[in-house]
């Protein structure tokens, strides 16, 4: 069987990479030259016969420990660094506190071969929490990785006190109301062209519904910088395995089964929606609406809570933040 190398990749990268982002910042297949805002560490482990690395930040509390921990779990065009502002206020409300990147994402490995589902990067997640010597924590998932901690939390009910999804993707089940279905190969060929003006356009009216600021460029250098680096092929390629794994593999059906108290949280102004740039006109209209998917979602789930941000977008925790912290911290209380 033809196997795809890592060093191809970086060898077709070299070729492309410095003339897409030449006048930006340009990091490495793994981030290498982005700074975290704390210490990140690298769990190695074994999985489908390769040899990885998933990257981490694991934090103390830097108020009275309360004896909880929170786990962190990231969304598909963010790492762990952006969840600094929650770090900080989890921690110093008395949580330790650990924010992974995903296999695939951000400072972990990008496997040029992976078989990509929910399920794996779950287990993945819970052998790095053994080895933490972690057994119960307070799960929080944003955007995929909402539908990534709705798995664990499926996967490992024992291991999970609280369930948080902040704007989840997959309150919806995209392929069953029409969307379209783009090959691999296909969200291969459009992450090659993921540019800093694309990503800073689709954040201001997604994440924070045109109240761009300053300090959001940071987290569009980030992804634009991974994408234009010298692994660009290898980011793109594990890219597109992510997307159509997001895609094929729908968590919402299984919200009646979850057994964890849970609370979704959700700036009602979002309008994600996989597919949504391909999808025909009628389908368009009737996906993505966070202010009518929470409500329904909810009902759905035997132990939830709705929390919701009205006008806010995809990413309250960072448009909003100490108005988020505010209901996360209360929301944990109860």
């Amino acid at each position: 069987m033809f196997k795809l190398s890592t060093s191809f990749f970086l060898a077709l990268a070299a070729v492309t990479g410095s003339a897409v982002h030449a006048a930006g910042a340009a990091y490495g297949p793994e981030l290498q030259g982005f700074k975290y805002p704390y210490p990140v560490q690298h769990f190695r482990f074994n999985s489908q016969g390769q040899t990885m690395q998933m990257a981490y930040m694991d934090v103390k509390p830097a108020g009275k420990a309360n004896g909880r921990t929170a786990v962190l779990m990231h969304g598909k065009n963010f790492c762990g660094a952006t969840w600094e502002g929650t770090i900080a206020a989890l921690s110093q409300a008395g949580y330790r506190v650990v924010a992974p990147d995903q296999v695939g994402f951000c400072a972990s490995s990008k496997p040029p071969q992976y078989q990509y589902s929910f399920q794996q990067l779950a287990a993945n997640t819970m052998e790095l929490l053994k080895k933490a010597s972690i057994d119960k924590v307070v799960l929080v998932g944003h955007s995929t990785g909402g539908m990534l901690a709705t798995r664990f939390a499926l996967m490992y009910p024992q291991n999970v006190s609280h369930l948080v999804m902040v704007n989840p993707i997959g309150l919806e089940d995209w392929k069953q109301l029409g969307v379209p279905y783009r090959t691999v190969d296909q969200w291969f060929e459009r992450e090659l062209k993921v540019s800093a003006e694309g990503i800073r356009n689709y954040e201001k009216s997604t994440y924070y519904m045109n109240r761009w600021k300053p300090e959001y460029e940071k987290w569009v250098d980030m992804l634009a910088g991974l994408n234009a680096g010298p692994g660009q092929r290898l980011v793109a390629w594990n890219s597109a395995l992510i997307y159509d794994m997001i895609y094929t593999q729908p968590v919402v059906h299984e919200f009646p089964q979850l057994k964890v108290p849970t609370i979704l949280m959700n700036g009602d102004g979002d309008t994600t929606a996989i597919g949504s740039d391909i999808a025909p006109p009628e389908v368009k209209a009737k996906i993505g609406n966070y202010k009518v998917l929470g409500k329904e979602a909810v009902k759905r789930i035997p132990q939830g809570r709705l929390v919701e941000f009205p006008g806010l977008g995809h990413a309250p925790q960072i448009e909003d933040p100490a108005g988020f912290h505010k209901a996360l911290l209360q929301a944990l209380a109860q």
